[in-house]
């Protein structure tokens, strides 16, 4: 029935409407990957703790929030502060969430924006096998294909990576592959996770949101304490920001809540070239700004990935209906002489 009513939604929205959201989605997704990278690798200044930029992230995300839900206070007291088994549930994809979000800031210090943002499409597959082995689904031969066209469009860009001439700071390709992969698996995970919650009562999707913002801010600020606890005593919380630093946190709150509007609002295959989009737009920025070579084996991979996302997007052909449309034809021929 949810699915139903989204795909109502998707369907009842204007067309003005879904190449808006398209577009805001877009232009997000490539900004803060950019920009992200940016800071961590040209940016003038110190450097400052990735650590505070996702604590600060989840505090303007509770509080978006919370103003989206000014009228409903009560619910908000009763699901949030009264429910401690609710928050202990949204915990798991809060602690999840916490570490994707570091390893993007550790992957886009050893990685260019468009290899990331390429590497980064990995999440389709991660995100389907754990759709197929905790929401009993099934995916389609066309899914599953492109699924392996994806993996081996990834496989072709980080064969090679390549490079970026005006950044001047080592860096480690091997270690932000490995942290793009951490960051995949934690993203199809938490996605899913979160996905079987929603379905589970009728919460709604802020008051939700709410409770795993409450419990990201506590997890993340043990975080900072682990990580920079010493560093952030003597240097303060905010060392290192630059207006620059803010746009990426700001990026990443709106970020995280529009997806909640636009999977409501479009579908699969919008998502797909908005995501393809954003990967043309981030290779380009990185050409602009960080001097980045392309090279065949990029080139091809990029292409790949980008097919790839288009074919999985695409909607699955109801066999039931098929069978019957087949059953009918089959019995029209055998009544005319």
């Amino acid at each position: 029935l949810g699915n139903s009513c989204d795909r109502c939604d998707a369907e009842n929205a204007s067309v003005v409407f879904k190449v808006y959201c398209l577009t805001v989605m877009t232009l997000v997704a490539a900004t803060y990957t950019v920009t992200l990278r940016y800071t961590r690798t040209i940016s003038s200044g110190d450097l400052y703790f990735s650590t505070t930029a996702v604590c600060i992230t989840e505090v303007i995300k509770l509080i978006l929030s919370l103003g989206m839900l000014t009228k409903l206070m009560k619910t908000i007291v009763e699901h949030v502060f009264l429910s401690p088994k609710e928050l202990l549930k949204l915990s798991i994809p809060s602690v999840v969430y916490a570490i994707q979000n570091n390893m993007a800031f550790l992957a886009l210090s050893n990685l260019d924006a468009a290899v990331y943002q390429v590497t980064y499409q990995l999440k389709i597959p991660c995100t389907a096998l754990c759709t197929v082995f905790m929401l009993n689904r099934s995916l389609s031969r066309l899914q599953w294909f492109s699924v392996f066209m994806l993996c081996g469009g990834v496989t072709l860009v980080q064969w090679r990576p390549a490079e970026a001439t005006k950044v001047q700071i080592e860096q480690n390709p091997l270690l932000g592959f490995i942290a793009i992969a951490i960051a995949v698996i934690c993203s199809g995970f938490a996605g899913v996770y979160f996905e079987k919650v929603l379905k589970s009562s009728d919460t709604s999707l802020w008051v939700r949101n709410i409770q795993m913002y409450v419990s990201g801010i506590v997890i993340t600020l043990i975080g900072v304490c682990v990580t920079d606890g010493e560093k952030v005593m003597e240097k303060g919380f905010f060392f290192g920001y630059t207006p620059w630093v803010c746009f990426v946190v700001f990026l990443s709150s709106v970020g995280g809540l529009y997806t909640s509007v636009v999977v409501k609002y479009t579908d699969n295959i919008m998502k797909g070239f908005s995501a393809a989009a954003a990967i043309v737009l981030s290779t380009v920025a990185s050409v602009i700004l960080f001097g980045l070579q392309i090279t065949i084996t990029f080139a091809s991979g990029a292409i790949f990935v980008c097919v790839s996302i288009y074919l999985y997007g695409l909607p699955k052909q109801d066999t039931a209906t098929l069978s019957r449309q087949d059953t009918h034809k089959e019995s029209k021929q055998k009544l005319i002489p």
